[in-house]
């Protein structure tokens, strides 16, 4: 057994009490968890020898960026600080592992195009300092992680390789660096210079871990997920292709974008040279030419002619020789082509899409020309032009879906209208309005199902609500009291629901309309057996056809199933029938036992909502059909269940109270609205968008193309996500993916140190 496998599992035997072959008990995720924790503080300790070597004048562990006296006095304090290092490096990892969530957030919100706008310099400046460390750790590691991912996927149920929802990620172990060097080196621009390196040394440690930590999982017989195929971005669709242009890779870094997006480039800038270079500047530096170009270009304040005109790529052919474009306006087209680059790569747009919007690839270059606000303004109506079109193409799969070439028309028709125009704001603001007023014609009936199903299903949230505080009532109410369980079960599910919608139908703020919730006093008592009061035979044989006649009205109310209604009526009577006879007649009074010791057929607790018939039907109702998921998804499901309820429980007060409810709030890890996914659902696969969500997040509708829904509880929809029987196609708009693709390769651009 290799060294790290003995070690790790020496490790696992003394925490868990086992004396024999580990292989005989298989680590669950939270051992494997600890495991790696535990080793936190040594593997910081490694780290932490590896900076005091670098300090050193000479030797094989020297690093050059480490004989600053700045730097040497920090290493010097940290090794001084190494214990209270060491443990907010530990404290911050453990947070992160167990708190920090499936999905890699730091790195998405950092490229965010969106967010570039509002990024203060040192922000920035953080960015790419955390991006360039992960980039160290990332290549330090990337001949162990793959193998880690694939066991550590095993083990949280997927049989799929899912590298970011690994908890023991790399970033992971970068962050919680970063936050203690934050807390222990004060000096910004030191922390800046010694996290790469440092950054480099911890994943040089970390790779020996995972390499440890793979092959002990495989020694007590964790098999591996199997890969997806290929290396597609499941979120976005894109294929990852690089920028290979390389007027992009001297251009475009984070800091140029990021004043691009502010409007920083609108007026000429002093000491702005690169406008007037060549589209073959890049050329040019590789041969160790352009610091002489530069000079001569500073010594030149306007150029009149010049011997050879460089060919400016951004010429209209057939005009006269312009002045060459600003840098600004160069970057602009350069995000502009890129966004289209990605957009072209995005596997989920189908191939005549892509066509129609290579067509309209010059209007929006003519537009961000003239208008900068395309690129910092996400309502400007070029954005929102071509992010309508996308979104909407997600409705359809494949070329020959109904409904498709009316759409590619409209589209196909917006394409040429745009190549006879003055392009700008207005111009797509109106090819707006004209696209909206068609596909508004498209959707009226689709729009009036999705109307009506969400009034239903909003209906049904207020009602179950409701219901879930008078079930708490009608449980205290019955502490204590000698009832048959299949009346305590029907009271607490069917009947709380039809007091419930009795109570919202009302319009003139009676607490019981319909006097539903009196009746439960008089059904209480009509069947407690230890109820022996004089005149009971009479007082019963008076209320007991009343009675029953009411349930059924109430329970016709609310669509209750008539199976389940016939056989609670026939305990009901049973019952009622030797209460009547005092225990006289043998029969009736076995009959009577039996129903009072059966078990309830009415329970419900399984059924997070309920909802009758002609709610099911027009909302599309989707309940969990109880497919088996791994361990750790139900785990989560059932968090997700826990918060859910905590949620119900504020939400109820609300509904009590008669408070307008607040729109819905959903949980960062879940889908937003607008969100395309596909569901599997009787055996297909069916593409959605996430349309609606009720007020209290306990009901979601999903719409189809021609208006279809789908509708499921936070239950339902937490627990197909987890079986991966529902999986996303796009929680964000297709074109703010592709700006941030582009975000990212300026992010790239700025770490390879280009463009500068």
């Amino acid at each position: 057994m290799p060294t790290g496998t003995h070690n790790m599992a020496k490790m696992m035997k003394l925490r868990l009490g086992v004396a024999d072959d580990p292989t005989q008990l298989q680590p669950s995720l939270s051992d494997c968890l600890a495991a790696v924790l535990k080793r936190a503080d040594a593997l910081m300790a490694d780290v932490l020898k590896a900076v005091e070597i670098g300090t050193a004048a000479s030797g094989p562990g020297r690093i050059p960026a480490f004989q600053q006296p700045a730097l040497r006095h920090a290493i010097l304090a940290l090794q001084t600080q190494s214990v209270p290092f060491k443990a907010d490096f530990v404290t911050e990892l453990t947070r992160l592992v167990y708190e920090g969530g499936g999905k890699d957030q730091t790195q998405t919100e950092v490229l965010r195009y969106e967010d570039l706008q509002l990024f203060a310099d040192d922000q920035l400046d953080q960015s790419i300092e955390l991006a360039r460390a992960q980039q160290e750790v990332a290549q330090a590691v990337d001949d162990t992680l793959p193998a880690l991912d694939a066991l550590v996927s095993t083990m949280l149920g997927w049989r799929t390789i899912q590298p970011g929802l690994n908890p023991l990620r790399p970033d992971v172990f970068v962050r919680a660096l970063q936050h203690a060097l934050a807390l222990h080196v004060t000096n910004s621009q030191v922390r800046e210079t010694l996290i790469t390196p440092a950054a480099g040394l911890l994943g040089v440690h970390l790779r020996k871990l995972y390499r440890e930590l793979a092959e002990w999982l495989r020694s007590t017989g964790v098999e591996p997920a199997v890969p997806l195929g290929g290396r597609i971005d499941k979120s976005t669709g894109a294929a990852g292709k690089p920028v290979t242009d390389t007027v992009a890779k001297t251009l475009l870094t984070l800091d140029r974008l990021r004043k691009l997006i502010a409007g920083d480039f609108d007026p000429p800038r002093k000491g702005e040279f690169l406008h007037t270079m060549p589209a073959s500047m890049s050329m040019l530096q590789e041969l160790k030419k352009a610091e002489e170009l530069v000079k001569r270009l500073e010594q030149r304040p306007k150029p009149t002619s010049a011997p050879a005109q460089p060919v400016d790529m951004l010429a209209q052919v057939g005009q006269p020789p312009a002045a060459p474009p600003r840098i600004g306006e160069q970057l602009g087209q350069e995000v502009v082509r890129l966004m289209f680059d990605h957009l072209g790569d995005d596997r989920r747009l189908l191939p005549s899409l892509k066509g129609e919007l290579r067509a309209m690839e010059p209007a929006v270059h003519r537009l961000a020309k003239v208008d900068s606000r395309f690129f910092s303004d996400r309502t400007h109506p070029g954005r929102v032009l071509l992010d309508r079109i996308t979104q909407r193409s997600l409705a359809f799969t494949a070329e020959d879906d109904p409904g498709w070439p009316r759409f590619l028309g409209s589209v196909a028709s917006a394409s040429r209208w745009l190549e006879s125009k003055v392009v700008d704001a207005d111009t797509f603001r109106e090819l707006l309005e004209i696209l909206a007023t068609q596909w508004d014609v498209l959707d009226e009936g689709a729009k009036q199902k999705r109307e009506e199903a969400a009034k239903a299903l909003l209906h049904a949230e207020q009602r179950n609500l409701l219901a879930q505080k008078l079930a708490g009532d009608f449980v205290e109410l019955l502490e204590g009291l000698d009832v048959a369980e299949f009346v305590r079960d029907f009271l607490k599910n069917a009947w709380a629901q039809v007091v419930a919608d009795a109570q919202l139908s009302c319009k003139d703020g009676s607490s019981d309309p319909h006097g539903y919730r009196a009746l439960v006093d008089d059904l209480v008592w009509s069947v407690q057996k230890s109820s022996a009061q004089r005149g009971r035979v009479r007082r019963l044989v008076q209320m007991i056809p009343t009675l029953l006649q009411r349930m059924r009205e109430g329970l016709q109310r609310i669509a209750y199933p008539p199976e389940l209604t016939q056989r609670f009526f026939d305990h009901l009577i049973t019952v009622h029938k030797a209460a009547v006879h005092e225990g006289r007649d043998p029969a009736a009074q076995a009959a009577a036992d039996a129903a009072w010791t059966a078990e309830s057929q009415f329970s419900e607790e399984d059924v997070e909502m309920w909802l009758d018939h002609v709610e099911v039907q027009e909302s599309g109702y989707v309940d969990f059909p109880g497919i088996e998921t791994g361990i750790e998804h139900v785990a989560s499901a059932e968090a997700a269940q826990q918060e859910a309820h905590a949620r119900e429980q504020e939400a109820q007060q609300a509904v009590e109270a008669g408070v307008d409810p607040e729109p819905a709030v959903l949980r960062p890890e879940e889908m937003r609205l607008g969100a395309w996914v596909e569901i599997h659902i009787k055996g297909e696969w069916v593409r959605a968008q996430l349309t609606w969500a009720s007020p209290h997040a306990t009901l979601f509708m999903f719409t189809s193309v021609g208006g279809t829904a789908h509708s499921m509880s936070r239950r339902t929809l937490d627990r197909l996500r987890a079986s991966e029987h529902l999986r996303i196609v796009a929680d964000r708009p297709v074109v703010d993916e592709a700006l941030d693709q582009v975000a990212q390769a300026a992010l790239k651009n700025s770490l390879d140190g280009k463009g500068s």
